[in-house]
């Protein structure tokens, strides 16, 4: 039986394999509704470090790792809700949570592919939501790809309800990509 921990991501070791376990997750994720050549060039596995080292540094938001044994299955990045110009994933992209003031966020959220099905994306979830809760946030938001259906089951499975509001989000090759926001009250 495997050893299940959670690690709080603080050391250039932890951003590298959540940045690896990311660039993996949207590969697996996203063909077909992300341009080709986007995840090809632009989602390496270092592509996120120094996002998750700034955000680490400057306390914006918090990255969890799950451990099975002594391997990296899986991740996020939780913190307030964004709100606003969001220029790290599109320049164009803006956020518009004003209604959900004092909220928290569950940023992202992926497990390595071959992890997938062992529940280890729920035990990750339901600890960030609990840290959210902990923290004094009333609820949680968060951003899912409309065409993911396996992951919106996955959400509502969990407590989240889509809340109507599509976020576009523009990509390369002037296409773009439609999130639903997600919710849970408490």
């Amino acid at each position: 039986m495997p050893e299940l921990r959670f690690v709080d991501a603080c050391t250039e070791a932890h951003f590298a394999a959540m940045s690896a376990i990311h660039c993996r997750g949207w590969r697996a994720a996203y063909p077909g509704y992300v341009p080709d050549d986007y995840l090809k060039e632009v989602v390496t596995e270092e592509r996120w470090v120094p996002f998750f080292r700034e955000d680490y540094a400057a306390k914006r938001c918090k990255g969890l790792l799950l451990y099975e044994n002594d391997q990296p299955v899986a991740c996020c990045n939780y913190g307030p809700i964004r709100n606003g110009p969001s220029p790290r994933q599109s320049e164009e992209l803006v956020i518009d949570s004003s209604c959900y003031e004092g909220w928290g966020e569950v940023i992202s959220l992926y497990t390595e592919p071959a992890r997938t099905g062992l529940g280890y994306g729920g035990l990750l979830l339901e600890e960030a939501v609990g840290r959210l809760k902990a923290a004094g946030h009333p609820g949680c938001a968060l951003f899912v790809l409309r065409e993911n259906n396996g992951a919106r089951r996955f959400y509502e499975r969990h407590g989240f309800a889509w809340d109507g509001t599509v976020q576009e989000v523009p990509f390369p090759h002037n296409m773009v990509c439609h999130d639903l926001r997600y919710v849970k009250i408490g």
